[in-house]
């Protein structure tokens, strides 16, 4: 885990806080800033767990694309506290996180991020069915291996099979 300069740190803070000012402003509320953590880890750029109150944010993707998290990624997850707050448990890239997405924080709901995950993607394993090689992630690999999944082929539904490497 990459440690994190603390103007960083504290610009994300920042940030989060400034949704959150903005939500309470437009919406006419009161609600509290959420806890913040750096721990989250592999493709995601963040997470919101409302129930909480608790946002978590990938350190390595924070760093590599810091213009995106600030305009895209910490709206998207604040977003996410403020629907639950006004709605309850709804969907979560529902409509109304879509509404409040394009009229209180003026973004794109994207429901998901376009940032290079070169570096937290982790280690695949090849698989293959009759379209050809498929690649698992290692995740994936391990619950093959102990015999708690199988995965189908996306196109043609055929159960993947190991690659054997050959030594």
């Amino acid at each position: 885990m990459p440690s994190l300069s603390n103007t960083l740190i504290q610009s994300v803070t920042d940030q989060v806080h400034a949704c959150i000012d903005r939500a309470n402003r437009q919406l006419d509320r009161q609600l509290v800033y959420p806890t913040i953590g750096f721990t989250l880890r592999g493709r995601a750029a963040g997470t919101a767990h409302p129930t909480e109150w608790r946002l978590r944010f990938n350190p390595v993707l924070l760093q590599q694309h810091a213009d995106a998290f600030f305009h895209e990624v910490i709206p998207h997850e604040v977003c996410h506290l403020v629907t639950f707050a006004l709605h309850g448990r709804v969907k979560p890239h529902g409509p109304e996180w879509r509404d409040l997405m394009t009229n209180l924080f003026h973004v794109p709901a994207n429901t998901t991020h376009q940032l290079d995950i070169t570096a937290v993607q982790g280690k695949t394993f090849s698989y293959q069915c009759r379209c050809g090689p498929v690649a698992l992630t290692i995740r994936r690999h391990h619950k093959v291996l102990r015999g708690q999944a199988t995965y189908r082929c996306k196109q043609c539904q055929q159960i993947l099979t190991p690659v054997s490497e050959k030594h």
